[in-house]
């Protein structure tokens, strides 16, 4: 991979990861493009995409550090409290305001729900990492199915959401919400249907607000990301070739920089607007990806992972020889009636032995 490739899969990454358009697509798309699927195979091309991705959880981590930062501390302080028998200084003053009967503060609540909602993801995700990094996962057809798919779910729940009375904020979330959008998030495991995008929706359906739900999204993004991200960071210096660490490295910080400029526009675009620019987006170019598959101009198959008839490589098939060609000639010196030379072969045309006792008894006899 070159510097010029990694500068632009970290912009595609950090301009996707959390806009809903599916950055996994974007990626497979982009690394088609610049040549980089002809270099590396499925597996090779999911650490590349995990690692870069390190780039956007950095860029969450330094947006949220604040909210992070609360939620870890009233987290501890309050389980610290529950061990002593009490309550902490949060949670009795939310009792004494009368907002809710909790021994836990919202912040601290808010911690459970991330633990809660990034089970389901942890657990499919090992389950299923095989076929992850697979080519099945590359497919066009398959990012083109989800980008449609995700769209016309995303339109639905942003039908469902407008007719509801009263939209919730990310303090009056429960298991519900924690256990919708963290399955929703096991939707971005396939490539086109896009993290942010699955997990807004599912927020939508349950009732969050626009913006809530995208917060809360980016929130249960730091598990998932974190653990595939250092998972294959492991694992790349096997996967990938010699001298990618320093385009890798390159990738990943562009992606953090796009990426913190991403959460700042989207946070900031929900809050007056509904996801209907990205829901036309991804229809568009799931149109385009099928149309540009079924015209025969690119293959559905992923670079090297594609069969040989797609790549364009068949190896010839052995040449049949002519009649002519059947037809050998015989060696320098060779008696045509044999099958080889005159010295270690036997002559077909030279009686056997017994032919020639009874000839020689024959003539004895005259």
């Amino acid at each position: 991979m070159s510097i010029l490739q990694a500068i632009i899969l970290g912009i595609v990454q950090g301009l996707t990861e959390f806009i809903p358009i599916s950055s996994t697509a974007h990626l497979v798309l982009a690394s088609r493009a610049t040549g980089l699927g002809e270099t590396l195979n499925s597996e090779q091309t999911t650490a590349v995409i995990a690692v870069i991705q390190l780039g956007t959880l950095l860029a969450v981590l330094i947006y949220f550090a604040r909210d992070i930062l609360k939620i870890t501390r009233a987290f501890i302080v309050d389980h610290l409290a529950l061990l002593r028998g009490g309550k902490s200084e949060a949670a009795l003053e939310m009792t004494m305001m009368g907002q809710k009967q909790s021994r836990l503060s919202d912040d601290a609540w808010l911690g459970w729900l991330i633990i809660i909602g990034s089970i389901p993801i942890a657990t499919i995700g090992l389950l299923l990492k095989k076929i992850i990094e697979g080519p099945f996962t590359k497919n066009l057809y398959v990012i083109a199915t989800m980008m449609i798919l995700v769209a016309i779910g995303l339109g639905v729940a942003e039908f469902v959401s407008r007719r509801m009375a009263r939209r919730r904020n990310i303090t009056e979330l429960g298991i519900k919400d924690a256990l919708a959008v963290g399955g929703a998030q096991c939707l971005a495991l396939i490539p086109g249907a896009s993290r942010s995008g699955s997990t807004i929706m599912a927020g939508l359906f349950v009732g969050e607000a626009r913006e809530t739900a995208a917060r809360f999204s980016f929130l249960l993004s730091i598990p998932a990301i974190a653990a595939s991200g250092l998972l294959e960071l492991k694992e790349a210096k096997d996967k990938l070739p010699g001298g990618s660490f320093v385009p890798l490295a390159v990738a990943t910080i562009v992606s953090g920089i796009v990426g913190y400029l991403s959460i700042w526009f989207l946070l900031r675009f929900l809050r007056t607007h509904t996801t209907g620019i990205f829901i036309g987006y991804r229809i568009i170019v799931g149109l385009l990806i099928f149309g540009l598959v079924f015209a025969g101009m690119v293959s559905p198959y992923y670079g090297t992972d594609a069969p040989p008839e797609q790549k364009g490589t068949t190896a010839p098939a052995a040449a049949q020889p002519s009649p002519e060609q059947k037809t050998e000639e015989p060696l320098p010196g060779a008696n045509p009636g044999t099958n080889n030379n005159p010295e270690d072969s036997v002559n077909f045309n030279r009686p056997s032995r017994r032919a020639r006792r009874s000839s020689d008894k024959r003539k004895g006899g005259r």
